[in-house]
């Protein structure tokens, strides 16, 4: 399949993470690979990709339905938004069936009930990127990353784990350091802790209580975007979820090498690509208006 010359400047933070930590994580490695070894074999996007694309289709098929003050609008327009990412969540994880669901969520896929199902995994918090960079305030970006969490994952801890990820984000594009986001993120996570630390014990563990905090301190330790993802597989665990939201963050601040987000694009579905590609066009759009 021919992929377009073109590879979005923002939102492929997490493709790129999810794609280099799809190898190891089933296969877990207790240190740091080089930027050589990253997408390469059998590296592969998998559903924290896919999820990523959705989330942010149906938040930009949302907004463009709703005038800018849609926060102050009530229910009506926070309907507007659930249902829209619901329609693609349903219709992107049925487009790429195999792209490795949890348990939960492959029911709730193949089922004609949109129920969230009070999940407390890190899907939520994987999938959320494109609500700190759609959002024009913190506030917003709060509220599209709750919404978005909740159609599914609506156990408070699920929540959280999308709030705390889409804060950040905006934070960083807003020209906050990375001490602010210490600071954000420290209100829903203890983050006392180094990756050092907890490397040896560290174990597989898909809740957002578990891998988002290690997410956000192997953002806050990396000093590159590759030094991230490196940084975020080391640990072990969920290496492609932890590196996908990690990477989410670390693009708000550092580029992604030339090299590896070509070779990452070359690998990614187009029709993925599309919606990445238009999701980061509208992020223009509203910092223009």
């Amino acid at each position: 399949m021919k992929q377009p010359e073109k590879t979005p400047d923002i939102m492929f933070g997490a493709v790129v993470g999810d794609t280099v930590g799809s190898v190891y994580e089933w296969h877990n490695i207790k240190y740091k690979i080089d930027e050589e070894s990253m997408a390469v074999g059998k590296a592969h996007f998998t559903d924290d990709s896919v999820m990523t694309c959705a989330v942010a289709d149906g938040i930009l098929r949302g907004l463009r339905q709703l005038p800018d003050d849609w926060l102050a609008a009530g229910e009506e327009s926070r309907a507007v938004l659930k249902s829209e990412i619901v329609r693609s969540l349903k219709a992107c994880g049925r487009r790429f069936p195999r792209a490795g669901y949890g348990g939960s969520f492959r029911r709730w896929l193949a089922s004609e009930s949109s129920e969230p199902y009070n999940s407390w995994g890190n899907g939520s918090a994987m999938r959320v990127s494109f609500a700190g960079w759609a959002a024009r305030s913190l506030e917003e970006a709060e509220a599209l990353a709750e919404l978005s969490a909740a159609v599914t994952h609506n156990h408070p801890e699920g929540i959280k784990g999308a709030k705390a990820v889409a804060g950040s984000i905006f934070i960083l594009r807003s020209g906050g350091t990375k001490e602010d986001v210490r600071q954000y993120a420290g209100r829903y996570y203890d983050l006392g802790f180094t990756l050092d630390e907890i490397r040896e014990a560290y174990t597989f563990d898909v809740s957002c209580q578990g891998s988002v905090p290690q997410a956000i301190v192997a953002f806050l330790t990396g000093e590159s975007f590759a030094d991230v993802v490196a940084e975020a597989i080391s640990i072990g665990g969920d290496s492609d979820t932890i590196a996908a939201i990690a990477g989410s963050m670390a693009e708000v601040i550092y580029p992604i090498p030339t090299a590896l987000k070509q070779c990452v694009a070359d690998r990614l579905d187009d029709f993925l690509l599309q919606i990445l590609l238009k999701a980061a066009e509208f992020v223009e759009e509203r910092k223009v208006k």
